[in-house]
């Protein structure tokens, strides 16, 4: 397939304001003149937003890990082929607040699944698609569930402070694996401190690919 377009995933544990980076990387985006799609994971069509209420519905305290992980396969199946791929082969920008990295962060190394089954899993769901660049928000455990206090939490949320360790943890070494893709961020900053940063990488690589 042909995609002129450029993908840009946001990552992060739970709480670390990378959806409000997302927001204002979008608005900064459409002044120049940019087409773009933001979009959330699990959800993003209709079909995955009700896989979502599955998903993240507290309710359902009894879901299996591997339910887990093939649920979110199939949100990201129906997001990347009804919305993704159309929006980057039509030349458009694509914002995700997560994408695949995240079911290796939470289901792997948070729920201990096999990375190398769930890394098939996530090639099958997405047909193969990658951002072009990984923006990953780092923050404490410690810092992001306090600034997650007045919330309410959802299924996956509710896991704890050791759990979210794990997938920060994960996030790590995602960072330094995937290197070429990833460009991390310490959440501590600013809003406008972080948001002149992904801005200002954003446009390096836009310009390098251009």
């Amino acid at each position: 397939m042909s995609m002129n377009g450029f993908f840009i995933s946001f990552e992060g544990i739970d709480g670390c304001g990378k959806s409000t980076q997302a927001d204002l990387l979008k608005s900064h985006l459409e002044s120049k003149g940019e087409t773009v799609v933001l979009i959330r994971e699990p959800g993003g069509s209709i079909i995955s937003e009700q896989i979502r209420e599955i998903l993240l519905n507290p309710a359902n305290d009894t879901m299996d890990a591997s339910t887990e992980a093939i649920l979110l396969a199939a949100s990201r199946s129906q997001l990347t082929r009804e919305v993704i791929i159309p929006a980057l082969e039509n030349g458009h920008v694509v914002i995700c607040d997560r994408y695949a990295d995240s079911t290796l962060a939470y289901q792997g190394y948070g729920r201990g699944i096999k990375l190398e089954w769930l890394k098939k899993l996530n090639a099958f769901a997405t047909a193969g698609v990658e951002p072009d660049i990984t923006l990953l928000v780092d923050l404490t455990v410690d810092e992001a569930l306090r600034r997650m206090e007045s919330k309410s939490f959802d299924r996956i949320e509710m896991e704890g402070v050791e759990f979210l360790e794990r997938v920060r943890s994960g996030y790590l070494e995602m960072a330094e694996s995937y290197c070429e893709r990833y460009f991390m961020l310490n959440g501590i900053h600013t809003i406008e401190e972080m948001s002149k940063m992904i801005i200002n990488k954003v446009e390096e690589i836009k310009s390098e690919i251009n």
